[in-house]
């Protein structure tokens, strides 16, 4: 049985379709989404540093023992590196992306936020991959990792794609460098979630390819 839509249902949805279409040019209200956007990047990438913390002890370890344990926790300091350039990887491409737009609409404020709950979500699987570092660890990284690359992509693609929210449409050519700039991390962290089916540390070690991202124009 098909459902009727009345009209006044179909009013209130064109005003939903309107308030995610509708474009905005003002200051005050692209700075406010910039701001908040680097708030989560820091705070995510502070968090990092959080989830590095020694077992905790019956007594007071003493210099042999408290060396013997920051050594073995070498795998949340390769775990806090690769999150660290990731996460700020992702924030200058962010801060590239952001650089030429001057006017946002519901669309984009959306596709930002969901962009910025998988980056406040980075710390969680950095802390698992730290704590454990198997397949199953790697893979879950690599998928976190990963999805916050292509988000990024498609607010690219969103920002640059027709030039609505530029100043002046961005030429072909620097749309396509720009998608392909933007693809680079999430197909490392891909090739890394296949990897681990075979070779977890190879997995591991291949993300620091992502530092190449900084380098591709």
């Amino acid at each position: 049985m098909s459902t009727k839509i009345t009209p006044a249902a179909h009013t209130q949805r064109a005003k939903l379709v309107g308030i995610t279409e509708q474009t905005f040019s003002d200051k005050t209200g692209l700075d406010r989404l910039l701001f908040f956007s680097d708030a989560v990047f820091a705070i995510a990438i502070t968090l990092l540093a959080l989830e590095i913390r020694l077992p905790a002890a019956a007594s007071p370890l003493s210099n042999d023992e408290l060396l013997a344990a920051l050594g073995a926790m070498f795998p949340s300091y390769i775990a806090y590196g690769i999150s660290f350039l990731a996460i700020g990887l992702y924030w200058m491409g962010h801060h590239r992306t952001f650089r030429a737009v001057v006017r946002y609409d519901g669309r984009l404020m959306m596709l930002n936020l969901l962009l910025l709950a998988t980056v406040a979500f980075m710390p969680f699987p950095t802390s698992i991959i730290s704590e454990y570092g198997n397949r199953v660890a790697t893979q879950f990284y690599a998928l976190a990792a990963g999805l916050v690359g292509l988000l990024m992509t498609l607010i690219w693609w969103y920002t640059h794609g027709n030039g609505r929210l530029l100043a002046q449409p961005a030429p072909p050519d620097e749309v396509r460098r720009g998608l392909v700039r933007a693809l680079f991390a999430p197909v490392i962290f891909g090739l890394g979630f296949i990897l681990a089916f075979w070779n977890v540390d190879l997995a591991q070690y291949s993300w620091l390819l992502i530092a190449l991202s900084a380098f591709v124009h």
